[in-house]
């Protein structure tokens, strides 16, 4: 799969940009600040509908305007599909896949696949739980588009049972006892709604994890092994049990529940969800120490560098070339590092790579060429 024409209009700096793409190499270059990360941005924003730089739309829109548009045709076997996304702040956006509105936005979710390598991933390592969390979750959506449905349906059951938590929390510290008779509802909602995206978290680090190892020593041979393990909130309470080599959804359900039981006044006292998905951690082993504060710089690129290239593999054995997306890394990364990045992204179907200057992107990297400065993109003969 390839992209062929990305199409943006009021989309972060840019009033309106048009981009011709070509199959292998795409390079953009340009000084800080003229916009070449914004335009990735936006084809990454298209795949998974959401920003690897912020956590909301607002930021997305270009200031003085009341929504953006990413527009795209993706290429998969000869086929072509147009898809937009209109973007407006407080309101829900809207999409289309070949100019015929669709119910959804996450219904776009799958046609255009990428995986973006950039310096905020090393988040991944030295940041919050929910930095690892939300790598598996976007995998999982890339590689199975239903999980944005289970994804969205978790955190509404988190939402709404957080709200009764509050208030019993609330009464109960004023003398009384709270309504708590929809609490046993809500714990269902969640162990339903968290044992499928648990589930499906377990089944993708088990799958990922011989992936991220190899990749590792690939570009960090001299550095100890790498191990990635899921470190669920039910502890040892987790189920071991599989169903046909998968998770056993059920048994976690049950799971679950039990634990809600068991920690019900904690989570009345203190107003919030003690258990579920959204407490729980992807632990990155470097040797015999977690990765986060032991691992030096370069070994915490090189274990960012090994995630993003063990999910490529994962969705190029899934019969979809996604589309790589090298967003100003050339820079930071060593000679070996480099050469290992270089010789993956030169074997794929497309690769979009930005850099301030040229001498910053490999030899076997030279394509395609567009040059970005003062809000224009101009392509090289």
């Amino acid at each position: 799969m390839f992209v062929s024409h990305l199409q943006v209009s009021d989309f972060r700096s840019w009033e309106q940009a048009d981009l011709v793409f070509e199959p292998g190499p795409n390079v953009l270059l340009g000084a800080n600040g003229q916009g070449k990360t914004n335009l990735v941005e936006a084809l990454g924003y298209l795949a998974t509908l959401g920003s690897h730089r912020v956590a909301t739309d607002a930021p997305l829109i270009r200031h003085g305007a009341e929504r953006a548009l990413v527009r795209a045709v993706a290429v998969n076997e000869g086929r072509e599909l147009r898809l937009e996304l209109e973007i407006t702040a407080g309101r829900a956006n809207r999409a289309r896949i070949n100019r015929a509105p669709v119910p959804r936005p996450r219904d776009v979710l799958g046609i255009v696949r990428t995986v973006l390598f950039a310096p905020e991933d090393l988040a991944l390592v030295k940041g919050d739980p929910g930095e690892r969390r939300r790598f598996l979750d976007e995998l999982l959506v890339a590689r199975t588009p239903r999980y944005a449905g289970v994804r969205a349906g978790y955190e509404r059951v988190l939402k709404q049972r957080g709200a009764l938590l509050k208030t019993a929390g609330s009464a109960r510290r004023a003398g009384g006892s709270g309504d708590i008779r929809t609490l046993d509802v809500w714990d269902g909602h969640l162990a339903r709604h968290g044992a499928e995206l648990l589930a499906g978290r377990l089944d993708l680090v088990a799958e990922i994890a011989p992936h991220v190892a190899n990749a590792y020593a690939g570009v960090a041979p001299e550095s100890a092994p790498v191990v990635v393990k899921y470190r669920c909130s039910l502890g040892a309470a987790t189920p071991n049990s599989e169903v046909g080599g998968r998770a056993d959804r059920e048994a976690l359900e049950a799971a679950l529940l039990e634990g809600l039981a068991g920690i019900r006044s904690q989570e009345i006292d203190r107003g919030v969800s003690l258990l579920g998905p959204h407490r729980d951690e992807v632990e990155l082993i470097l040797g015999e120490a977690p990765a986060k504060g032991y691992a030096s710089h370069g070994e915490s690129w090189s274990y960012a560098l090994a995630l993003r290239l063990a999910a490529y593999e994962l969705l190029r054995r899934d019969g979809t070339e996604p589309v790589l997306i090298l967003d100003d890394v050339f820079a930071e990364l060593d000679r070996r590092r480099r050469a290992r990045l270089a010789e993956v992204a030169g074997a794929a179907e497309q690769v979009l790579v930005t850099a301030a200057v040229p001498e910053d992107v490999p030899e076997e990297l030279a394509g395609v060429r567009f040059q970005i400065a003062d809000g224009q993109v101009s392509r090289e003969p």
